[in-house]
C-alpha cells in the first residue's frame, strides 16, 4: 500500500513538508518500500490517511535517502514515525525512554487514528509533548542502544 502515500526522497522534500504543513500534524514514515514491517505500517497508514486528511498529512520518507534525518532522529530500527506541527517537532510519551518517535507498526488502525487526535488536539493548545492514548500492551518493546551515556 505504500504507492499509495506520498513519498519524500530528499533532504530538501522533507524540509518543505516540514515548513509547508500548517495546522495539520505532519506524519513522516521513516523506513524502506520493501521491508515488511514497514509494508503493515503504510498499510494502516493508507487505509487511514482520508478519514484523517483535515488533521494530518501522511508522508514516507526512505531512511537511506534522507541520511541527515535519519541520523537527526537516530533511526536505528525501522521503521520509525516522527510527527511535526506547524514546524514544531511533537513528541509523545509512550511509556519508553524515546519520546522523539514511534518505533514499529502500530498494532491497529484506531491505535494510529487515536494518536494522531491526541497530538492535533495537544499540538492546537501549544503542547509539544503529549501522553500517549496507545495502550501499552499495543506498543512495541525496544532497547536503546546507547543509554547513559
Amino acid at each position: 500500500m505504500s504507492f499509495l502515500l506520498p513519498k519524500l526522497s530528499s533532504k530538501k522534500e522533507v524540509d518543505q513538508a516540514i515548513k509547508s504543513t500548517a495546522e495539520k500534524v505532519l506524519v513522516l514514515r521513516f523506513g524502506r518500500d520493501e521491508d515488511p514491517v514497514c509494508l503493515q505500517l503504510d498499510d494502516i497508514l493508507s487505509k487511514t490517511s482520508s478519514d484523517l486528511s483535515k488533521m494530518a498529512a501522511i508522508y514516507l520518507v526512505d531512511v537511506d535517502q534522507t541520511p541527515v534525518y535519519t541520523h537527526y532522529f537516530d533511526i536505528s530500527y525501522i521503521p520509525s514515525t516522527v510527527f511535526f506541527f506547524n514546524g514544531q517537532h511533537m513528541k509523545v510519551d509512550y511509556g519508553s525512554p524515546d519520546h522523539t518517535k514511534f518505533v514499529g507498526s502500530f498494532k491497529t488502525k484506531q491505535d494510529f487514528i487515536d494518536l494522531i487526535e491526541v497530538i492535533y488536539r495537544g499540538a492546537m493548545r501549544g503542547k509539544l509533548i503529549v501522553q500517549s492514548p496507545i495502550d501499552p500492551k499495543n506498543i512495541p518493546k525496544y532497547d536503546l542502544l546507547y543509554q547513559d551515556i
